[in-house]
């Protein structure tokens, strides 16, 4: 039977309601830019700063700078912030082995850094000897976010020539390699102009990298096209250029595609809210698509070439009348599986070539009143099939399985698990402290005994785990003063059944819950602080008797305290 449009309508309405309680991944509308901000002094200063580059977790900003204090005529540094919402701490200068004075002239030193997705890998161009032109392209790795950067590794011959290769952007898989290459003295054929934008790929990360491929007209032309950067999705392109149809000696550009198969679209400036009289370049995007990071000479700034942001403004308003509601919804509903450029908001800021519920998620954050799309910091989905890495697919927060691993992959409470033997257990890096504010942990436990650990932080108290009397579900968090001891519930988790638990905090209540239902509740002070890792499957301090014999599913940390009715709704 076919539906009219008017049941379409219904069902949306229906589907707002239910995005008003369940948890859904964060998207983001058609968009505008808005007014352009510098970054404080902790990142600009009065010399020159290039190349943003923002780490998945939007937590680290790594950048080029010749500023004092380095080891060549230009430097990466490095700033970092405790929250999206924090400001930049001070600039801290990468050092050696990455940072080196080796080079020819303005070129000595190492420049437009570039961090792969999981933040292992830092990609950049250097002059340093041992190369094979003047700027050849490395990347340095390191074992953690909090590790240190080893040797740099030159990308090889397939990669640079005896031209120069600059402005390195990884794709969020890792397996393309934007850059742009300046054609000065013998270079490689292929070329249009005088710095064009090449990219090279390859099967793997632990396959080398094929023979570049020019990207051609239309991003590749006579004039200048450097700076490219590649949005998460893989279908935006920013980059600058000198070419015709700008507003300053060099403007940030924009080109799209609907499939990384696909062909690039026309480039698109980025407009004068964004591009100045000045030189605008070097451009990078948020993993979540909300702001905008680019190198700019515009006046109001500290000296020279400073940093910006720019937000990203989404376009719901759908008929122009200056409001969100049920009319943009009804509008939505009419075009419902189609390709609508207006209707096709999400998700990034560019769609994805049909509207669907992706798109809903984003209008249901501007219906007035507004609604709230809560999403986890990090989610553990635990659905790997081999390996040692557990993904967060949230937060970036990738977690790192210590013991031999047993996944599976189709025995979990939610696709696959990961099964703990005792000695086994996931290290993922710092997430939040519980002092910060309200928060809540939820994860899925099929097993375990009596004492055992579900989550953890190091160094800081046990969130979830069964007491050591009958292995119901208790926490160790307690205020900062000690004025609370540990809250315990009477709900045995450990008999063998998939059990749903969680604990939120609100700032002045501690909660327990078990399959969705409150079990356990008690008033508190602010909850004890911890800045260490968190872990999944020990305690805090890796006790022998606390390590979790069982599975483990589904572990989801939120910024918010749940209410009871997102809590239900998340089983759904």
């Amino acid at each position: 039977m076919r539906r009219t449009n008017d049941d379409k309508r219904v069902t949306l309405w229906l589907a707002i309601a239910v995005i008003v309680l369940i948890a859904g991944a964060v998207a983001n509308a058609d968009f505008t830019f808005g007014e352009p901000e510098i970054l404080g002094s902790g990142v600009n200063s009065g010399h020159d700063e290039y190349d943003p580059s923002i780490s998945s977790d939007g937590l680290e900003l790594y950048f080029n700078c010749n500023r004092p204090g380095g080891y060549g005529v230009y430097d990466i540094w490095v700033c970092t912030r405790a929250t999206r919402d924090a400001d930049w701490g001070e600039a801290v200068n990468l050092g050696p082995p990455v940072n080196t004075p080796s080079g020819v002239g303005a070129y000595a030193g190492v420049g437009a850094p570039d961090i792969s997705a999981d933040g292992l890998s830092l990609f950049f161009s250097s002059g340093r000897s041992g190369g094979f032109g003047s700027q050849d392209l490395y990347v340095t790795t390191r074992a953690s976010k909090s590790g240190p950067w080893e040797t740099p590794t030159n990308l090889g011959p397939e990669v640079n020539s005896s031209a120069w290769e600059f402005h390195a952007s990884i794709s969020a898989d890792g397996l393309r390699l934007f850059f742009a290459e300046h054609l000065s003295g013998p270079f490689r054929p292929g070329g249009y102009g005088g710095t064009d934008i090449w990219v090279a790929e390859r099967e793997s990360e632990n396959h080398e990298w094929e023979t570049p491929v020019n990207l051609g007209p239309p991003i590749s032309t006579s004039s200048y096209e450097g700076g490219p950067s590649i949005s998460a999705d893989g279908l935006v392109l920013f980059f600058d250029s000198n070419r015709s149809g700008g507003s300053g000696s060099f403007d940030l550009w924009m080109a799209k595609r609907t499939t990384t198969s696909d062909s690039w679209g026309a480039p698109v400036n980025l407009g004068s809210t964004v591009n100045s009289s000045s030189s605008d370049s070097q451009a990078e995007i948020s993993r979540d698509g909300s702001t905008l990071y680019f190198s700019s000479a515009r006046p109001g700034g500290f000296g020279g070439s400073d940093l910006w942001q720019a937000p990203i403004i989404p376009i719901v308003d759908f008929n122009g009348d200056g409001k969100i509601d049920g009319r943009e919804i009804l509008i939505m509903a009419d075009h419902w599986g189609m390709d609508d450029s207006v209707c096709d908001i999400g998700p990034m800021p560019w769609g994805d070539g049909i509207v669907d519920v992706q798109d809903l998620l984003v209008l249901a954050e501007y219906i007035e009143p507004p609604v709230r799309i809560v999403s986890p910091i990090t989610h553990w989905t635990l659905d790997e099939t081999e390996g040692n890495v557990a993904h967060d697919g949230a937060g970036g927060h990738d977690g790192t399985i210590m013991g031999s691993p047993v996944w599976q992959p189709a025995g979990g409470a939610v696709d696959g698990a990961l099964e703990l033997n005792g000695a086994t257990f996931v290290a993922a890096d710092f997430v939040l402290s519980p002092a910060d504010g309200p928060f809540s942990v939820f994860a899925w436990v099929k097993g375990g005994a009596p004492g055992q650990v579900i989550v953890s932080q190091a160094a800081g108290r046990n969130w979830l785990m069964a007491d050591v009397a009958a292995g119901a579900l208790m926490t160790e968090l307690q205020s900062g003063d000690r004025t609370s001891e540990a809250l315990c519930s009477d709900a045995v988790i450990t008999d063998g059944n998939w059990h749903r638990v969680g604990f939120v905090w609100d700032d002045a209540a501690r909660q327990l819950y078990v399959d969705d239902i409150l079990v356990a509740e008690g008033t508190d002070n602010p909850l004890e602080g911890a800045s260490d890792r968190i872990l999944i499957g020990c305690g805090s301090l890796m006790t022998p008797n606390t390590f979790f014999t069982g599975l483990i599913d589904d572990v989801r940390i939120y910024d918010v305290a749940l209410s009871a009715e997102r809590i239900e709704a998340l089983a759904r």
